[in-house]
């Protein structure tokens, strides 16, 4: 397990700071079930200059640190919640946490089935009323575009992980459904016109508050909580 610098924590939850502290003791933390739903925790990674793609996905934009924070995350979710666009793009097959599923948010339904993600019974689809009939388990939210709060509202799980993308982080955002981010900000300068965080989201003034600061070799690992 990948060792990062403790820069911050909150009320010195993670102990003082400048030490050196792995990944599954920083994110694998207790957290409270809201009512009616899952603990929804986006995790994203972002150059200086706040893109979130490189050449088309995130992985240019990582390092081994930021691997070992999304699979320490992956280890404590019940499950995960992605975009078809970002399944697409970063390759998603099955979990490596046994019973774990992923959850794929399509207005469509227009995904390749054949992935092992969807033929080991691990992935299942969600999607509008309006859209096909797929081969795959299926949940229906919303008539016309998927309703988040509906079908987080039939997720059986107590803490889901939001993996993006941009379009998907937005719509949560706007709903007011993201309880948790965890942040990695890649030491780069992109460029181009990359999807941002929350891609589309309208106007929006949600405050979050900051529970830690870790460092690697520049990269920065935030974590933040809805202040509610």
């Amino acid at each position: 397990m990948h060792c990062v610098k403790l820069i911050y924590s909150y009320h010195d939850s993670l102990g003082e700071s400048g030490r050196s502290i792995s990944a599954d003791e920083a994110y694998q933390v207790e957290r409270q079930r809201p009512a009616g739903r899952p603990w929804v925790a986006m995790c994203m990674v972002a150059s200086i200059d706040g893109s979130t793609v490189m050449t088309g996905n995130s992985a240019a934009l990582s390092n081994a640190a930021d691997r070992s924070v999304l699979l320490a995350l992956r280890a404590a979710a019940d499950d995960v919640l992605v975009g078809a666009g970002t399944v697409r793009a970063e390759g998603y097959g099955v979990p490596r946490k046994a019973g774990q599923r992923v959850a794929v948010v399509s207005h469509t339904g227009q995904l390749d089935f054949n992935t092992d993600l969807f033929t080991s019974g691990a992935g299942y689809v969600v999607v509008p009323m309006q859209a096909p009939e797929l081969p795959v388990e299926t949940l229906r939210a919303g008539t016309n575009e998927v309703d988040m709060h509906l079908a987080l509202q039939a997720m059986p799980c107590n803490f889901i992980q939001l993996e993006g993308g941009a379009i998907l982080n937005a719509s949560l955002t706007a709903a007011d459904l993201v309880d948790e981010i965890n942040l990695t900000i890649s030491p780069q300068i992109i460029g181009g016109n990359g999807p941002r965080l929350t891609t589309n989201a309208p106007d929006l003034a949600q405050r979050f508050h900051l529970q830690h600061v870790l460092e690697d070799d520049g990269f920065l690992f935030l974590r933040y909580l809805r202040k509610r």
